[in-house]
């Protein structure tokens, strides 16, 4: 693995586990993060013995958001953080979308604005109780530009979005779970046995099967029900492990 200087990449089992790596700054996101974790996004995309990525942060945050401090010696215009941090940021978030494989967030503490809005990409999202959530543009007059709009209203419903935005308040993982936004939350001892055993779930499992059906939720997400099961029936996908995986169980 190629070294990186603000996230670790490690693979094991069929796992590529990538950590946001700035522990003493709540993992606040820099530009050289961004390009490192868009490398090691595409790298698992592209490597066939990885079924399953995981991202998660080191310390006690997942990821607190840009660093305000550095932000505050900029002279931002109308609330927009700059089209540089916002195409690092961009592109980083379009491979996990895009990307043929799983990619599990695995919030272990503070996850705050931009850094809710990389794990709201993920495809699946499981939460520590003791984690702590918040949309905090607002907060600090400014508007998002990452995609908060656009996924958190599909994770919890428009209503509960407005609150968390309008009031950027702090909410937990056991809430997080409640509303929608994270599959489940556990104690944080047992946040890493948990999302292991999710992974171990899914790799054994067709890897094309799984593209496929990341590519079909995709189409979920942007249509129509009715639009929706027009691309299920027509849109052809390589899967050429299915007569192999059949054969196996007749002989089981």
């Amino acid at each position: 693995m190629p070294d990186y200087e603000h996230i670790i990449a490690k693979n094991q089992d069929g796992v590529t586990t990538i950590t946001l790596n700035r522990p003493d700054k709540m993992n606040a996101i820099t530009p050289t993060m961004l390009e490192e974790l868009n490398q090691a996004l595409s790298d698992a995309a592209a490597d066939d013995g990885v079924s399953v990525v995981v991202l998660t942060g080191a310390g006690r945050a997942f990821c607190a958001g840009l660093d305000l401090v550095a932000l505050g010696q900029l002279k931002l215009d109308a609330g927009s953080v700059g089209s540089g941090l916002d195409g690092f940021a961009g592109r980083a978030i379009a491979t996990i979308e895009s990307m043929p494989k799983p990619v599990i967030a695995k919030v272990n503490g503070f996850c705050i604005t931009g850094g809710l809005e990389i794990a709201l990409s993920c495809d699946l999202l499981y939460a520590a109780n003791e984690a702590k959530f918040g949309d905090t543009h607002a907060k600090w007059g400014l508007r998002p530009s990452w995609g908060m709009s656009q996924r958190l209203p599909r994770a919890v419903g428009f209503r509960m979005a407005r609150e968390l935005s309008f009031t950027a308040r702090l909410f937990s993982g056991v809430e997080a779970a409640e509303i929608g936004l994270a599959n489940r939350s556990v104690p944080a001892a047992e946040l890493d046995q948990v999302v292991a055993d999710i992974a171990a779930a899914i790799v054994p499992n067709s890897q094309e099967a799984i593209a496929a059906y990341k590519d079909l939720y995709a189409a979920a997400v942007n249509n129509g029900l009715a639009d929706g099961i027009e691309y299920e029936q027509v849109t052809k996908y390589k899967i050429s492990d299915t007569n192999e995986r059949l054969a196996e169980f007749t002989k089981k």
